[in-house]
């Protein structure tokens, strides 16, 4: 690569980390960039993944509030998605490239309208129990297991994954939307790091690339967490939606 592409992908780097603390779409804009490098499809995916570790490592820095006020569910996010991920980088190591490419942008199209529905569907099930609504602040076994499968998505590709993440906490808990977003960076965070350390052992990387990744990334992720904090849930909810939809009309 030459100096102006170096500076390209760290760039690159930013801007993903800010996605991965805002909106949860970072592979969107990292991965196309190193494809147009010239980069092979899994070399680059890889590579990705490794390079997008500080973009989750700093956005959770930056949310270190939000996730201090649900330390168990912290916890919880961050081993699920961990043991998701390793079936997922096994899955990317074993399978063809593409094999899930037809169904993924409808999964994230359904997710989409999770996330954008999720304020009428809770308001309809309270509807449906009269009495006293008990806020759910403790995972279910149903929305760890869509957690955990999350994480298989985010360690076999993970554009999206962040938006999947929104709506799997959204329609399981009753918690604020940055904390939501918060645990979504955590989330994206304990799936590329065990992915990227099974990587590093059994598949081929640009470390170049990941290591610019990576410089930009850890910036992007901080910053990212400050925007999200700020931006107010409504906002928040449409910005998810539309990038979700954006990655999903890119894939097909």
């Amino acid at each position: 690569m030459t100096g102006l592409e170096h500076l390209a992908v760290v760039a690159t780097g930013f801007g993903a980390g800010v996605l991965t603390s805002t909106v949860g779409v970072a592979s969107l804009l990292s991965f196309p960039v190193l494809i147009a490098l010239g980069i092979p499809p899994v070399v680059a995916n890889v590579s990705n993944t490794v390079g997008l570790i500080p973009a989750g490592l700093g956005g959770s820095l930056g949310y270190r509030r939000e996730l201090r006020e649900q330390p168990r569910i912290t916890w919880i996010i961050m081993i699920t998605c961990a043991v998701g991920s390793v079936g997922g980088a096994a899955l990317l190591l074993a399978l063809p490239p593409g094999v899930f490419e037809s169904i993924v942008p409808w999964l994230i199209l359904f997710t989409c309208l999770l996330v954008g529905a999720q304020p009428w569907i809770s308001r309809w099930l309270r509807s449906r129990n009269p009495g006293e609504h008990v806020p759910r602040t403790v995972m279910s076994p149903a929305t760890t297991v869509f957690a955990a499968l999350t994480g298989v998505y985010g360690g076999y590709f993970g554009a999206g994954a962040g938006v999947m993440m929104m709506a799997v906490l959204s329609l399981g808990l009753d918690l604020d939307l940055r904390i939501v977003n918060a645990l979504k960076t955590l989330a994206l965070l304990a799936a590329n790091l065990v992915a990227g350390l099974i990587f590093v052992f059994v598949a081929d990387i640009d470390y170049t690339a990941a290591g610019l990744l990576a410089l930009g990334s850890i910036v992007g992720g901080y910053t990212g967490s400050h925007l999200g904090r700020l931006l107010p849930p409504t906002l928040l909810r449409i910005l998810v939606v539309l990038a979700g939809i954006t990655a999903a009309i890119m894939m097909l």
